[in-house]
């Protein structure tokens, strides 16, 4: 809260406090015995805020609270190595890559290039 809220709560507070002065004792008694009623029956909510909000700190507690950000990060980073292990088996870059250099360092003429059924040959040649 802001300097112009609590100074709102305050004057919201003082007008609350005066209109009690004009009440009788037992009156007064008897909401001040049913505020604490009510406040006995409210329990706390828990508060829970993203990670980046401030004083995450004060608000995380205990390992379950620690295990439900842990948890998605594991799953996520390993799903991320799985897909780089398998990328890098998978070795279809490398076929590219060989296709060029065959194609390059080869002594061919242009119209070989051209050539509709060149593609072919290759595959065949490749195998």
């Amino acid at each position: 809260m802001n300097a112009r809220e609590h100074e709102f709560a305050r004057k919201i507070a003082l007008a609350l406090d005066q209109g009690t002065r004009d009440l009788d004792r037992g009156t007064v008694a008897q909401l001040a015995a049913a505020r604490e009623q009510a406040l006995s029956g409210m329990r706390a909510a828990p508060a829970w805020a993203p990670a980046w909000a401030g004083q995450w700190t004060s608000r995380v507690g205990g390992w379950t609270s620690g295990l439900r950000y842990l948890l998605p990060m594991a799953v996520l980073l390993l799903g991320l190595m799985g897909i780089v292990y398998w990328q890098a088996g998978n070795g279809s870059g490398n076929e590219l890559a060989e296709i060029d250099v065959r194609l390059l360092t080869d002594d061919l003429p242009i119209d070989a290039y051209l050539d509709k059924g060149f593609d072919s040959w290759l595959k065949r040649q490749s195998r």
